[in-house]
């Protein structure tokens, strides 16, 4: 388990990477979403059909939180991949957003 200090920059990075990929897919004319950020909360907004996804870290937890099609995802640091992790199924905070995209919208969808 990550001190918080260790978590917060970890998550962080995390969120502003997954951010930059997110608006190069917005400014590329490849998504049909948008991406705002509020005070470190990652917001996904559809919309046909009208969606958010929330992306948030939780401190005292030590996960990023993802909320997306009516469930709540928790991602936990994984120090030898040095990435956000589901632990269920192993995909990281960008391949499992970029699931949860294609599966919001019609099969084709651009990935990440």
């Amino acid at each position: 388990m990550q001190n918080e200090q260790d978590f917060r920059r970890a998550a962080e990075a995390a969120l502003d990477d997954l951010k930059r990929q997110l608006i190069a897919r917005e400014e590329d004319g490849q998504a049909d979403f948008e991406v705002e950020e509020q005070g470190g909360v990652l917001n996904v907004l559809f919309e046909d059909p009208g969606a958010r996804f929330v992306i948030t870290p939780n401190t005292p937890a030590r996960q990023i939180w993802i909320s997306a099609l009516s469930t709540s995802f928790k991602l936990d640091w994984d120090s030898r991949l040095e990435a956000f992790i589901l632990l269920r199924t192993g995909e990281t905070l960008a391949v499992l957003l970029d699931r949860l995209i294609g599966e919001q919208h019609a099969p084709g969808a651009s990935r990440l």
